[in-house]
Protein backbone atom coordinates (compact mmCIF):
# COMPACT_ATOMS: atom_id res chain seq x y z
CA UNK A 1 0.00 0.00 0.00
CA UNK A 2 1.12 3.58 -0.52
CA UNK A 3 -0.23 7.05 0.23
CA UNK A 4 -0.89 9.65 -2.44
CA UNK A 5 -1.72 13.24 -1.53
CA UNK A 6 -5.35 14.04 -2.28
CA UNK A 7 -5.91 16.60 -5.00
CA UNK A 8 -7.96 19.71 -4.45
CA UNK A 9 -10.89 19.63 -6.89
CA UNK A 10 -10.27 23.29 -7.69
CA UNK A 11 -6.72 22.56 -8.85
CA UNK A 12 -5.87 21.23 -12.27
CA UNK A 13 -5.47 17.46 -12.24
CA UNK A 14 -3.07 15.44 -14.34
CA UNK A 15 -4.56 12.18 -15.54
CA UNK A 16 -2.48 9.03 -15.47
CA UNK A 17 -1.17 8.62 -19.02
CA UNK A 18 -2.10 5.51 -20.97
CA UNK A 19 0.87 4.08 -22.80
CA UNK A 20 0.05 4.10 -26.49
CA UNK A 21 1.96 3.17 -29.61
CA UNK A 22 1.94 5.42 -32.67
CA UNK A 23 -1.33 5.10 -34.56
CA UNK A 24 -2.59 3.02 -31.66
CA UNK A 25 -6.14 1.80 -31.49
CA UNK A 26 -7.96 2.56 -28.26
CA UNK A 27 -10.61 0.32 -26.86
CA UNK A 28 -12.99 3.03 -25.72
CA UNK A 29 -15.31 0.66 -23.91
CA UNK A 30 -12.87 -0.46 -21.24
CA UNK A 31 -13.22 2.54 -18.93
CA UNK A 32 -9.95 1.55 -17.27
CA UNK A 33 -8.59 5.08 -16.96
CA UNK A 34 -11.70 6.12 -15.05
CA UNK A 35 -11.32 3.14 -12.73
CA UNK A 36 -7.76 4.18 -11.90
CA UNK A 37 -8.80 7.79 -11.37
CA UNK A 38 -11.55 6.59 -9.05
CA UNK A 39 -8.96 4.64 -7.10
CA UNK A 40 -6.71 7.66 -6.78
CA UNK A 41 -9.22 10.47 -6.34
CA UNK A 42 -12.29 9.16 -4.58
CA UNK A 43 -11.05 6.94 -1.74
CA UNK A 44 -9.72 9.50 0.71
CA UNK A 45 -8.95 8.89 4.36
CA UNK A 46 -9.09 11.29 7.26
CA UNK A 47 -5.45 12.39 6.88
CA UNK A 48 -6.16 13.96 3.51
CA UNK A 49 -4.32 11.09 1.83
CA UNK A 50 -5.51 8.27 -0.34
CA UNK A 51 -4.81 4.66 0.49
CA UNK A 52 -4.04 2.89 -2.77
CA UNK A 53 -3.35 -0.76 -3.51
CA UNK A 54 -0.25 -0.28 -5.65
CA UNK A 55 -0.36 -3.76 -7.18
CA UNK A 56 -3.94 -3.23 -8.35
CA UNK A 57 -3.23 0.19 -9.84
CA UNK A 58 -0.12 -1.17 -11.57
CA UNK A 59 -2.15 -4.02 -13.04
CA UNK A 60 -4.83 -1.63 -14.24
CA UNK A 61 -2.12 0.47 -15.88
CA UNK A 62 -0.88 -2.65 -17.65
CA UNK A 63 -4.40 -3.32 -18.90
CA UNK A 64 -4.32 0.14 -20.48
CA UNK A 65 -1.04 -0.70 -22.21
CA UNK A 66 -2.39 -4.01 -23.49
CA UNK A 67 -5.50 -2.32 -24.86
CA UNK A 68 -3.32 0.17 -26.80
CA UNK A 69 -1.95 -1.41 -29.92
CA UNK A 70 -1.27 -0.74 -33.59
CA UNK A 71 -3.66 -2.23 -36.15
CA UNK A 72 -2.71 -5.79 -37.06
CA UNK A 73 -1.54 -4.80 -40.53
CA UNK A 74 0.76 -2.07 -39.18
CA UNK A 75 2.75 -4.15 -36.72
CA UNK A 76 6.44 -4.72 -37.26
CA UNK A 77 5.93 -8.49 -37.66
CA UNK A 78 2.48 -8.38 -39.20
CA UNK A 79 2.59 -11.96 -40.50
CA UNK A 80 3.64 -13.40 -37.14
CA UNK A 81 1.38 -14.49 -34.30
CA UNK A 82 2.26 -15.89 -30.89
CA UNK A 83 -0.26 -18.29 -29.38
CA UNK A 84 -0.06 -19.15 -25.69
CA UNK A 85 -1.49 -21.93 -23.58
CA UNK A 86 -2.85 -20.52 -20.30
CA UNK A 87 -2.23 -22.74 -17.24
CA UNK A 88 1.49 -23.07 -16.44
CA UNK A 89 2.36 -21.02 -19.53
CA UNK A 90 0.89 -17.56 -18.94
CA UNK A 91 -0.23 -18.21 -15.36
CA UNK A 92 0.25 -20.71 -12.60
CA UNK A 93 -2.61 -23.21 -12.64
CA UNK A 94 -5.89 -21.40 -11.94
CA UNK A 95 -4.03 -18.28 -10.75
CA UNK A 96 -4.00 -14.80 -12.22
CA UNK A 97 -1.20 -13.68 -14.51
CA UNK A 98 1.50 -11.60 -12.84
CA UNK A 99 2.06 -7.92 -13.70
CA UNK A 100 5.40 -8.93 -15.23
CA UNK A 101 3.63 -11.31 -17.62
CA UNK A 102 1.00 -8.73 -18.55
CA UNK A 103 3.72 -6.16 -19.21
CA UNK A 104 5.57 -8.59 -21.47
CA UNK A 105 2.41 -9.36 -23.44
CA UNK A 106 1.64 -5.66 -23.86
CA UNK A 107 5.09 -5.08 -25.34
CA UNK A 108 4.88 -8.15 -27.56
CA UNK A 109 1.50 -6.96 -28.88
CA UNK A 110 3.22 -3.89 -30.29
CA UNK A 111 5.35 -6.16 -32.52
CA UNK A 112 3.03 -8.96 -33.60
CA UNK A 113 -0.38 -10.50 -33.05
CA UNK A 114 -0.92 -12.42 -29.81
CA UNK A 115 -3.53 -14.96 -28.79
CA UNK A 116 -4.55 -17.44 -26.14
CA UNK A 117 -5.45 -21.05 -26.88
CA UNK A 118 -6.73 -22.97 -23.89
CA UNK A 119 -8.78 -26.07 -23.28
CA UNK A 120 -10.88 -24.36 -20.62
CA UNK A 121 -13.85 -22.14 -21.34
CA UNK A 122 -13.67 -18.38 -21.77
CA UNK A 123 -14.82 -17.77 -18.19
CA UNK A 124 -11.58 -19.27 -16.88
CA UNK A 125 -9.47 -17.22 -19.28
CA UNK A 126 -11.30 -14.15 -18.00
CA UNK A 127 -10.57 -15.10 -14.38
CA UNK A 128 -6.88 -15.66 -15.03
CA UNK A 129 -6.07 -12.92 -17.53
CA UNK A 130 -8.85 -10.32 -17.41
CA UNK A 131 -10.04 -7.99 -14.70
CA UNK A 132 -13.31 -6.97 -13.02
CA UNK A 133 -13.98 -4.33 -15.68
CA UNK A 134 -11.59 -5.59 -18.35
CA UNK A 135 -12.66 -8.23 -20.84
CA UNK A 136 -9.90 -10.69 -21.68
CA UNK A 137 -10.93 -10.54 -25.35
CA UNK A 138 -9.78 -6.91 -25.43
CA UNK A 139 -6.28 -7.82 -24.23
CA UNK A 140 -5.42 -10.30 -26.99
CA UNK A 141 -5.93 -10.14 -30.73
CA UNK A 142 -7.32 -13.67 -30.69
CA UNK A 143 -8.84 -15.57 -27.77
CA UNK A 144 -9.35 -19.26 -28.43
CA UNK A 145 -11.20 -21.00 -25.60
CA UNK A 146 -11.99 -24.72 -25.64
CA UNK A 147 -9.26 -25.22 -28.25
CA UNK A 148 -10.82 -22.57 -30.49
CA UNK A 149 -14.34 -23.97 -30.49
CA UNK A 150 -15.21 -20.67 -28.85
CA UNK A 151 -13.19 -17.92 -30.51
CA UNK A 152 -12.82 -14.13 -30.56
CA UNK A 153 -10.94 -11.80 -32.88
CA UNK A 154 -10.31 -8.27 -31.58
CA UNK A 155 -13.16 -8.71 -29.12
CA UNK A 156 -15.67 -9.95 -31.69
CA UNK A 157 -16.97 -13.55 -31.57
CA UNK A 158 -16.22 -15.98 -34.37
CA UNK A 159 -18.30 -19.01 -35.33
CA UNK A 160 -18.69 -21.44 -32.39
CA UNK A 161 -18.91 -25.24 -32.60
CA UNK A 162 -20.97 -27.53 -30.34
CA UNK A 163 -19.86 -30.88 -28.90
CA UNK A 164 -23.38 -31.94 -27.90
CA UNK A 165 -24.69 -31.40 -31.43
CA UNK A 166 -21.84 -33.51 -32.77
CA UNK A 167 -22.14 -36.48 -30.40
CA UNK A 168 -25.91 -36.53 -29.81
CA UNK A 169 -27.76 -36.67 -26.50
CA UNK A 170 -28.05 -40.45 -26.17
CA UNK A 171 -24.37 -41.17 -26.75
CA UNK A 172 -23.44 -38.26 -24.50
CA UNK A 173 -25.54 -39.67 -21.63
CA UNK A 174 -23.96 -43.10 -22.08
CA UNK A 175 -20.49 -41.57 -21.92
CA UNK A 176 -21.24 -39.53 -18.80
CA UNK A 177 -22.86 -42.48 -17.01
CA UNK A 178 -19.70 -44.53 -17.50
CA UNK A 179 -17.49 -41.67 -16.28
CA UNK A 180 -19.50 -41.08 -13.12
CA UNK A 181 -19.61 -44.79 -12.27
CA UNK A 182 -15.85 -45.02 -12.77
CA UNK A 183 -15.23 -41.99 -10.53
CA UNK A 184 -17.53 -43.41 -7.85
CA UNK A 185 -15.48 -46.62 -7.70
CA UNK A 186 -12.12 -44.87 -7.93
CA UNK A 187 -9.98 -45.15 -4.79
CA UNK A 188 -7.99 -41.93 -4.42
CA UNK A 189 -7.06 -40.02 -1.23
CA UNK A 190 -9.77 -37.34 -1.57
CA UNK A 191 -12.69 -36.39 -3.80
CA UNK A 192 -14.49 -33.09 -4.00
CA UNK A 193 -17.12 -32.04 -6.56
CA UNK A 194 -17.74 -31.30 -10.26
CA UNK A 195 -16.27 -34.44 -11.78
CA UNK A 196 -17.66 -33.71 -15.25
CA UNK A 197 -17.75 -30.17 -16.61
CA UNK A 198 -19.76 -29.68 -19.78
CA UNK A 199 -18.30 -27.13 -22.17
CA UNK A 200 -19.37 -25.92 -25.58
CA UNK A 201 -16.82 -27.94 -27.52
CA UNK A 202 -15.85 -30.74 -25.14
CA UNK A 203 -16.26 -32.19 -21.68
CA UNK A 204 -13.66 -31.97 -18.94
CA UNK A 205 -13.27 -34.89 -16.54
CA UNK A 206 -11.62 -34.58 -13.14
CA UNK A 207 -11.16 -37.66 -10.92
CA UNK A 208 -10.73 -35.49 -7.81
CA UNK A 209 -13.31 -32.90 -8.86
CA UNK A 210 -12.80 -29.35 -10.09
CA UNK A 211 -13.90 -27.93 -6.72
CA UNK A 212 -10.59 -29.03 -5.18
CA UNK A 213 -8.51 -26.31 -3.51
CA UNK A 214 -5.08 -25.26 -4.77
CA UNK A 215 -3.40 -27.43 -2.12
CA UNK A 216 -5.61 -30.40 -2.99
CA UNK A 217 -4.85 -29.94 -6.69
CA UNK A 218 -1.13 -29.97 -5.99
CA UNK A 219 -1.48 -33.14 -3.91
CA UNK A 220 -3.55 -34.88 -6.59
CA UNK A 221 -1.08 -33.97 -9.32
CA UNK A 222 1.70 -35.63 -7.33
CA UNK A 223 -0.48 -38.69 -6.64
CA UNK A 224 -1.43 -38.89 -10.33
CA UNK A 225 2.20 -38.82 -11.44
CA UNK A 226 2.97 -41.68 -9.07
CA UNK A 227 -0.08 -43.85 -9.80
CA UNK A 228 -1.19 -42.88 -13.33
CA UNK A 229 -4.80 -42.19 -12.36
CA UNK A 230 -5.66 -40.12 -15.44
CA UNK A 231 -3.82 -42.24 -18.05
CA UNK A 232 -5.53 -45.41 -16.76
CA UNK A 233 -8.93 -43.68 -16.76
CA UNK A 234 -8.38 -42.67 -20.38
CA UNK A 235 -7.42 -46.22 -21.38
CA UNK A 236 -10.67 -47.53 -19.90
CA UNK A 237 -12.65 -44.95 -21.86
CA UNK A 238 -10.88 -45.86 -25.09
CA UNK A 239 -11.72 -49.53 -24.51
CA UNK A 240 -15.37 -48.76 -23.80
CA UNK A 241 -16.04 -46.17 -26.53
CA UNK A 242 -13.83 -46.97 -29.55
CA UNK A 243 -16.73 -46.22 -31.91
CA UNK A 244 -17.25 -42.58 -30.89
CA UNK A 245 -14.17 -41.10 -32.55
CA UNK A 246 -13.06 -39.24 -29.44
CA UNK A 247 -9.70 -37.86 -28.38
CA UNK A 248 -8.62 -37.76 -24.73
CA UNK A 249 -6.11 -35.15 -23.70
CA UNK A 250 -4.48 -34.59 -20.30
CA UNK A 251 -4.19 -30.94 -19.32
CA UNK A 252 -3.58 -28.97 -16.15
CA UNK A 253 -3.14 -30.62 -12.77
CA UNK A 254 -6.34 -32.53 -12.15
CA UNK A 255 -8.30 -33.29 -15.30
CA UNK A 256 -8.43 -34.36 -18.92
CA UNK A 257 -10.51 -33.23 -21.89
CA UNK A 258 -12.69 -35.35 -24.16
CA UNK A 259 -13.54 -34.03 -27.62
CA UNK A 260 -14.05 -35.26 -31.19
CA UNK A 261 -10.85 -36.28 -32.94
CA UNK A 262 -9.49 -33.23 -34.74
CA UNK A 263 -10.96 -30.81 -32.20
CA UNK A 264 -7.68 -30.47 -30.31
CA UNK A 265 -5.80 -27.17 -30.11
CA UNK A 266 -4.97 -27.33 -33.81
CA UNK A 267 -8.65 -26.46 -34.33
CA UNK A 268 -7.81 -22.82 -33.59
CA UNK A 269 -5.52 -22.75 -36.63
CA UNK A 270 -8.59 -23.02 -38.86
CA UNK A 271 -9.62 -19.57 -37.64
CA UNK A 272 -6.23 -18.17 -38.64
CA UNK A 273 -6.50 -19.79 -42.06
CA UNK A 274 -9.96 -18.25 -42.47
CA UNK A 275 -8.50 -14.88 -41.48
CA UNK A 276 -6.15 -15.01 -44.47
CA UNK A 277 -9.08 -15.53 -46.85
CA UNK A 278 -11.05 -12.51 -45.65
CA UNK A 279 -10.98 -9.23 -47.54
CA UNK A 280 -8.09 -7.31 -46.04
CA UNK A 281 -7.18 -10.27 -43.84
CA UNK A 282 -3.66 -11.26 -42.90
CA UNK A 283 -1.89 -14.53 -43.60
CA UNK A 284 0.09 -15.68 -40.59
CA UNK A 285 3.11 -17.35 -42.11
CA UNK A 286 4.89 -17.64 -38.76
CA UNK A 287 2.88 -19.11 -35.89
CA UNK A 288 4.68 -19.55 -32.56
CA UNK A 289 3.02 -21.71 -29.93
CA UNK A 290 4.11 -21.77 -26.28
CA UNK A 291 2.87 -24.51 -23.95
CA UNK A 292 3.87 -26.79 -21.09
CA UNK A 293 1.97 -30.03 -21.88
CA UNK A 294 3.75 -30.63 -25.19
CA UNK A 295 4.46 -34.33 -24.59
CA UNK A 296 2.44 -36.98 -26.43
CA UNK A 297 -0.89 -37.26 -24.63
CA UNK A 298 -0.65 -33.71 -23.29
CA UNK A 299 -3.22 -31.21 -24.51
CA UNK A 300 -0.53 -29.05 -26.16
CA UNK A 301 1.04 -31.89 -28.14
CA UNK A 302 -0.95 -31.67 -31.37
CA UNK A 303 -0.51 -27.94 -31.95
CA UNK A 304 3.08 -28.04 -30.68
CA UNK A 305 4.02 -30.71 -33.22
CA UNK A 306 1.85 -29.41 -36.08
CA UNK A 307 3.85 -28.52 -39.20
CA UNK A 308 2.10 -25.13 -39.35
CA UNK A 309 3.53 -23.98 -36.02
CA UNK A 310 6.87 -23.39 -34.36
CA UNK A 311 6.51 -25.11 -30.99
CA UNK A 312 8.14 -23.94 -27.76
CA UNK A 313 8.02 -26.04 -24.59
CA UNK A 314 7.98 -24.01 -21.39
CA UNK A 315 8.46 -25.16 -17.81
CA UNK A 316 6.30 -22.46 -16.21
CA UNK A 317 5.27 -18.80 -16.69
CA UNK A 318 8.71 -17.57 -15.65
CA UNK A 319 10.25 -19.67 -18.41
CA UNK A 320 7.72 -18.28 -20.90
CA UNK A 321 8.90 -14.77 -20.05
CA UNK A 322 12.55 -15.73 -20.54
CA UNK A 323 11.91 -17.41 -23.89
CA UNK A 324 9.71 -14.65 -25.30
CA UNK A 325 12.12 -11.92 -24.25
CA UNK A 326 14.99 -13.72 -25.94
CA UNK A 327 13.07 -14.57 -29.10
CA UNK A 328 11.71 -11.06 -29.68
CA UNK A 329 14.44 -8.95 -28.04
CA UNK A 330 12.02 -7.49 -25.49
Amino acid sequence: MCHVQKMNPSNSQTAIPAAAAPKAQRNKNLGIEKKIQDKLLLTANQDNFLTVDVSEVNLLSLYIKMASYPPLEERELKNTICLFDVDETLTKARRHATPEMMDLLSRLRQKCAIGTVGGSDLVKQQEQLGGPDVNVTSLFDFCFAENGLTAFRLGEPLLATSFIQWIGEEQYKELVRFILHYVADLDIPIKRGTFVEFRNGMINVSPIGRNASIEERNAFEKHDLEHGIRPLFIEKLKERFPHLGLTYSIGGQISFDIFPTGWDKTFCLSHLEAEAKKAGGLEYTTIHFFGDKTFKGGNDYEIFSDKRTIGHTVADPADTIVQVKKLFNL
